[in-house]
């Protein structure tokens, strides 16, 4: 007797993957391009390239540019299209100033630090190390960024945490520029975090403090020229 025909709950599913919208397709791959430097600053933009670059049409893309506006990651102009602003030093300023008293307070906090955080820590060290030596700058300062995000995040401050998480899309598309124009931070980072890390372990919450100061504060001599 010949079998049953499979039934269709055992019939594997051909349902599609849904996509994202269209506008959020646009917005998630300008907003790489820009972060991973692909669209540098002072690249500009058209409506017309990334329509076909993504498959969509205009409408989305207008949509997509107006939010990445909003976030000064661009500027449009009308009929032109849309110019990738680059990293300005008052930008790097800014951003330097609001990390040092989000993390030197996230740091001070931080001791003792709990062996949650130490093994968290630990393990973006050991991958960031990683990633600097086969050379994947954008995935480095990704990680970078995701170190000191545990440290602030480990205070439970959520107010402090979601400030912190703003500055997220500006500090990536720095420390890739930077990594780019001076690859020799990349081992710097990495020996910087190494310090951080062993003062967190050790209890030592001014020396923690200390270390991340002049880490970031690195940043402030590049905003001014005074890169040593």
């Amino acid at each position: 007797m010949p079998s049953a025909p499979p039934t269709s709950a055992s019939a594997p599913s051909t349902a599609p993957v849904k996509q994202p919208p269209a506008a959020e397709r646009v917005y998630g791959h300008v907003k790489q391009g820009v972060l991973d430097r692909r669209y540098e600053g002072g690249t500009l933009l058209t409506e017309g390239e990334l329509a076909e670059a993504v498959g969509v049409s205009r409408t989305p893309v207008r949509e997509a540019l107006l939010r990445l506006e909003a976030e000064g990651l661009i500027k449009l102009y009308p009929k032109k299209g849309a110019l990738v602003l680059p990293v300005s030093a008052q930008e790097i300023a800014d951003v330097v100033e609001t990390r040092l008293l989000v993390e030197e307070h996230a740091a001070r906090k931080a001791v003792p630090a709990p062996p949650a955080l130490v093994e968290r820590l630990e393990r973006l060290l050991a991958r960031q190390k990683e990633e600097a030596a086969r050379g994947d700058l954008a995935a480095a300062a990704v990680t970078d960024r995701c170190f000191h995000a545990e440290i602030v995040r480990n205070g439970g401050n959520e107010i402090l945490s979601r400030l912190y998480d703003q500055l997220r899309d500006r500090q990536l598309r720095m420390g890739v520029a930077i990594m780019h124009a001076h690859p020799d931070r990349v081992a710097k980072n990495v020996h910087e975090h190494e310090e951080i890390l062993d003062a967190l372990r050790s209890g030592d919450a001014e020396a923690a403090v200390g270390l991340v100061h002049r880490h970031i504060g690195w940043f402030s001599h590049l905003a001014r020229g005074e890169v040593r």
